[in-house]
């Protein structure tokens, strides 16, 4: 069951939102959750950076993982309020101001 499946919407930002939809996703089509290999591939970023936003999301407490078990992250956020996944390739639309 989901921790937060409240009608106030999740305080992540768009990119974590994406990263939260591809797991999300991928769990639900595969059956198993990502591995972070599986999440550089897809965003096209480097390992640590993968691994600083796992980190990043469980401690905001939007995800769950096992100590030292592989591929056992788990979404905490209602599928509801999870964006939209987008193609990785297009830059992820923020309201904040650039200047």
């Amino acid at each position: 069951m989901n921790q937060m499946s409240g009608k106030t919407p999740p305080g992540f930002t768009p990119k974590q939102g994406q990263y939260l939809a591809f797991i999300d996703a991928y769990t639900r089509v595969n059956r198993r959750p990502p591995a972070e290999r599986d999440i550089q591939r897809y965003f096209g970023v480097t390992p640590p950076t993968v691994h600083q936003m796992i980190l990043t999301l469980e401690r905001a407490g939007f995800i769950r993982r096992t100590p030292g078990g592989p591929r056992s992250i788990e979404v905490l956020v209602a599928p509801e309020q999870l964006p939209i996944l987008q193609d990785p390739d297009q830059p992820v639309k923020t309201s904040a101001s650039r200047y």
